[in-house]
């Protein structure tokens, strides 16, 4: 794991339609990095037009979930992979399902990762802290496919 400077703020992104999964969340990320700044999306329409307004900086990683209203997860991440401007963001697709055939759909539009939610809130931290120890430089970390369950 990086040291990081105090100076240093990770920006991190969590688009999700649950307030109580969004709460839950938040919670374990901050148990997990106290430096992070955290903008929360409620559907994916908020997302993109967070995300559209041209941010500075730019998410470090976005927590997607795929079932959402107005925009789904799916829908924001063919969005951001087609957008010159993000298309180089690293994108956590969150959701309940397992199934492989949309883990497949989520690496095929170009997910950094598939995560199916945990269950509880120490996997949820668990989750997170594995995602962010991950090599978001290293040119072929990108490439890499990744799911954590």
């Amino acid at each position: 794991m990086t040291t990081q400077n105090s100076s240093f703020q990770r920006c991190i992104y969590l688009a999700d339609d649950d307030d109580d999964d969004r709460t839950m969340f938040v919670e374990a990320l901050l148990e997990v990095d106290s430096n992070v700044i955290v903008t929360q999306a409620e559907d994916g329409k908020q997302l993109m037009d967070i995300l559209n307004t041209q941010p500075d900086p730019l998410p470090e990683i976005i927590f997607l979930d795929i079932n959402m209203p107005k925009l789904d997860g799916f829908e924001c991440l063919e969005e951001i992979k087609q957008d010159t401007k993000l298309k180089k963001l690293n994108v956590v697709m969150l959701s309940t399902s397992n199934d492989p055939e949309t883990i497949k759909k989520a690496y095929n539009l170009g997910a950094t990762f598939y995560a199916v939610k945990p269950n509880s809130f120490d996997g949820l931290k668990s989750l997170i802290k594995n995602v962010l120890q991950k090599d978001w430089v290293s040119p072929e970390q990108g490439n890499e496919k990744c799911r954590f369950s």
